[in-house]
């Protein structure tokens, strides 16, 4: 179920490299383990910590649910946008705000955290699960704010010829998601049937993802397990699929405040990480637990923080 959002790493994200224009890479995404389900982690990388204000992606599964409850139990999140893409399957999403809402394939969850949420993702049925599951930075007009939730069951299509671009967030071409976006940025599935052409901002960075077969990108061959980064000064991507492909694109204006990434929170400081998540352990009201039958889930603090 690759939409829990929970990310189980330390990973702290320092200043950003700054992205130079035309510039290409190939990277390898990395795999891990987030409660049961098996994910490629294709952000943070080393290099690249963001691509505009996206700063994590997991594609998680394919994987065949066990039947009875399973996923990912109630945890917390801070000054982040969760998106949950459903490639197959279904989840139920239960959140501190009181949101119970069942996500399948083609819809999407956008969740803001803001100043503090919880939620908890849960399995619904024994058949195959898959989805996208992809933080966002908020921006510091925005990071301290309450929380909010958004369920789409139809996302804007936009036709480009050798496939077809569903805009999750953002816009692409003459469509616009109607999801909520802080900063600028854009995120798309492409199914590719051929070649099509992707037209592209020029002050926007990418990065595009394939899910289940090899893409050529910039001249360049991507599978999947691996991304390839595209640094501003662009107009169009093109992109082309000897078979069939379903990829996942993602860009924006580089973010340029500095993050710090810590188990589930995108904060500034260690102060901010510290504190959040001393509200979690010990249970304060920031952090409301939701209705769930999964047990909520604790790490220890980080190794930065002084003992209780």
């Amino acid at each position: 179920m690759s939409g829990p959002v929970i990310s189980a790493d330390v990973d702290t994200a320092a200043v950003r490299a700054r992205p130079q224009s035309g510039v290409s890479e190939i990277l390898d995404s990395r795999t891990a383990n987030v409660g049961s389900i098996p994910v490629r982690r294709a952000l943070p990388q080393r290099a690249r910590r963001t691509v505009g204000a996206w700063c994590f992606f997991d594609h998680g599964g394919p994987l065949k649910a066990p039947a009875g409850v399973g996923g990912i139990g109630p945890h917390p999140h801070i000054g982040l946008q969760t998106v949950t893409w459903m490639l197959a399957g279904e989840l139920l999403h239960r959140d501190s705000l009181g949101t119970e809402q069942t996500i399948r394939p083609g819809q999407l969850n956008l969740m803001t955290a803001a100043a503090g949420i919880v939620h908890a993702e849960e399995h619904t049925s024994d058949g195959r699960v898959e989805l996208a599951q992809l933080w966002i930075a908020q921006p510091s007009a925005t990071r301290d704010g309450p929380g909010e939730f958004e369920h789409y069951a139809d996302l804007p299509e936009v036709d480009l010829g050798g496939g077809t671009a569903t805009v999750l967030v953002g816009s692409l071409a003459n469509a616009t998601s109607p999801a909520r976006r802080d900063t600028d940025h854009v995120g798309v599935e492409l199914l590719v049937r051929s070649q099509l052409v992707v037209p592209a901002d020029r002050a926007y960075e990418y990065v595009v993802v394939p899910m289940d077969a090899p893409v050529e990108v910039d001249g360049r061959l991507v599978g999947p397990g691996r991304l390839a980064y595209l640094g501003p000064g662009r107009e169009e991507l093109p992109v082309k699929a000897a078979e069939p492909a379903r990829v996942i694109l993602l860009g924006g204006v580089p973010f340029e405040e500095p993050i710090l990434m810590w188990w589930n929170y995108v904060a500034r400081t260690r102060e901010e990480i510290t504190a959040a998540h001393a509200d979690w352990t010990q249970r304060r009201a920031r952090f409301k637990i939701p209705d769930s039958q999964l047990a909520p889930i604790d790490v220890p603090p980080p190794l930065w923080a002084p003992p209780h």
